[in-house]
């Protein structure tokens, strides 16, 4: 799961790869981390992946518990519709900017990861598509310019990305997803900012609706979960 690494910035560099790791769902909301294993894995001692674990506590991606350790923090539904409305301030503030700095080569980008994102969905490929899907959404964050909104969408879309990996498969047609993104490409191709504000409303609001459903109704349970976790005691799902 972890590569070996070498001294310099040893904490902050193994941060990013537990971050990514929670992201892509490999390690999962209520999830035991473990310190002597991340140390070994990654070839250095457990100071440097404690101080790495306490940095992300701070950032509200990691919680601990006295004799107990680490664990991935766990999102309830409540709490997975809290940063989703979070996420839309962030994109609909982010839309004015967006427009006036928009360069050809930046549509372009754009246009070919929406194209990505309907191949993926063809192939049925449907986490890599959760993936690339919110580094489409990055994309926006990003071309607008303001890196205090990239770097919140970054830890929002963590969040995100880990309540999801717990579903499975996320949508029942995740090519009518990847379409989903065309109204916000025609928005940018015009340039209308009022118009892309209504299509991220729409298809943000659309996107929070189906995935927080699906989490309250999810049967299953994360390994290692705490008592007082949101999904303690419900029967685990079946192969």
């Amino acid at each position: 799961m972890f590569r070996v690494l070498e001294q310099a910035d040893l904490p902050s560099r193994i941060a990013d790869q537990v971050l990514q790791a929670i992201g892509d769902g490999l390690l999962r909301p209520g999830e035991r981390v473990t310190e002597a294993r991340l140390a070994t894995q990654m070839g250095t001692s457990r100071a440097p992946v404690r101080e790495a674990l306490r940095l992300l506590e701070s950032q509200g991606l990691i919680v601990s518990h006295p004799r107990r350790g680490f664990f991935v923090k766990s999102y309830n539904a409540d709490e997975l519709a809290e940063t989703y409305d979070l996420r839309q301030c962030l994109e609909l503030h982010n839309a004015e900017a967006l427009v006036a700095r928009m360069s050809d080569a930046d549509l372009q980008r754009l246009e070919a990861q929406v194209e990505l994102l309907k191949t993926l969905g063809t192939e049925g490929r449907s986490q890599e598509q959760v993936v690339e899907d919110y580094a489409f959404h990055r994309m926006l964050c990003e071309i607008g310019g303001n890196s205090r909104i990239l770097r919140l969408f970054d830890q929002i879309a963590t969040e995100l990305r880990s309540g999801i990996a717990l579903v499975g498969r996320i949508y029942d047609d995740p090519v009518e997803l990847a379409r989903s993104h065309d109204p916000i490409i025609d928005a940018l191709r015009q340039r209308d900012t009022e118009r892309l504000r209504e299509e991220l409303r729409e298809h943000l609001r659309d996107a929070s609706t189906h995935v927080i459903d699906i989490y309250r109704k999810w049967p299953g349970t994360p390994q290692d979960v705490l008592p007082g976790h949101p999904l303690e005691g419900r029967p685990k799902a079946g192969p």
